[in-house]
């Protein structure tokens, strides 16, 4: 039987999200890859029992990862039941939709219909009654963003949520879902967004502005840029990378040589902070007080102390931040 470490609180930051009263970890653990059917559940668990051991409390997951759809919440559920879940109240356990979960009309994007459906789907998936945070995964510009929001308010209402958030919605409409969940009295307190040194997404597209604006918090997603921000292609493209074991979300001519050189220009940056080129880039996404969180994945467990050595230095000089700028843009 797993037992967590006495010392897990010591060592974590933990961020107000927003100006709700939830605070979040600095690193949050994300499920999308590496929890699926395709790998070694034991390997699961230490990075689970890893991250907990050193306050990483908030686990991301949606209803569609895997590879199969649903096998991620599937076996976070089982560790859940076998370890975790005698510290639920001390866990943060997102999910979200959006994306294609199920065959038919009802299965994607925002409607009512396929919303609440999946939540019951992810809840039952997962062995739980309810999720700390239910996100709608994605903007739909097809069904009245009332009904979605609609939808969000009632996964609280129902008790099968405690908060809900926003993903991959930009400045312009996020301001407007926020005005219809206030009018609903639903607590919306995050948004969930790709953030990195390499995507700037949220500064063009107004989200980062108006999020703090609106004083609601944000979690960024693929802060390493899907491992590009880190060590493991400083010298061209390992055999056992994710590149060539698993081309869905990072190609192999998105590591053009122009590419490269910035990687490495950026390394010599981290190396001027004495910080690892992921550590650098994680503390980059922390660096204003904005971001709420980042939201890190790991193959092992070893990774998840590497990520959170990141929150040790998030101050940068402007000479920094204009170093790194100009590597980029």
């Amino acid at each position: 039987m797993y037992n967590a470490s006495e010392k897990r609180y010591e060592n974590m930051a933990y961020n107000r999200c927003g100006n709700s009263g939830l605070k979040l970890p600095a690193v949050s653990l994300g499920l999308w890859h590496n929890f699926g059917d395709t790998s070694s559940y034991e390997t699961m668990k230490q990075i689970c029992f890893t991250a907990f051991d050193n306050g990483i409390t908030h686990f991301d997951l949606a209803n569609n990862y895997g590879p199969e759809p649903g096998s991620a919440e599937k076996n976070f559920g089982r560790i859940l039941k076998e370890d975790l879940g005698q510290y639920r109240d001390e866990l943060i356990i997102s999910t979200k939709a959006g994306y294609d979960m199920w065959p038919g009309p009802y299965g994607n994007w925002g409607s009512r219909k396929y919303l609440l459906a999946s939540l019951d789907q992810s809840l039952e998936r997962m062995g739980l009654e309810y999720v700390d945070i239910f996100y709608h995964h994605r903007m739909d510009p097809e069904t009245p963003l009332e009904e979605t929001m609609g939808a969000l308010a009632q996964a609280v209402t129902s008790g099968k949520a405690l908060y809900v958030g926003l993903s991959n919605y930009d400045g312009e409409t996020l301001e407007r879902a926020t005005a219809i969940l206030e009018d609903l009295r639903c607590p919306f307190i995050i948004n969930q967004n790709r953030y990195s040194i390499f995507d700037r997404t949220i500064e063009n597209n107004g989200l980062k502005e108006t999020a703090a604006r609106l004083g609601k918090g944000i979690i960024a997603f693929s802060p390493l840029a899907q491992g590009l921000l880190t060590n493991r292609y400083l010298n061209g493209i390992p055999e056992d990378s994710r590149i060539m074991t698993d081309g869905r979300f990072l190609k192999k001519e998105a590591l053009t040589e122009e590419r490269l050189q910035q990687i490495r220009n950026l390394n010599g940056i981290a190396a001027g902070r004495g910080q690892t080129l992921a550590e650098m880039a994680l503390s980059w996404v922390l660096r204003d007080g904005i971001v709420t969180s980042v939201l890190v994945g790991a193959s092992r467990p070893g990774q998840v102390l590497d990520d959170i050595r990141a929150i040790q230095n998030i101050e940068f000089s402007q000479e920094e931040l204009t170093k790194i700028d100009s590597v980029i843009l």
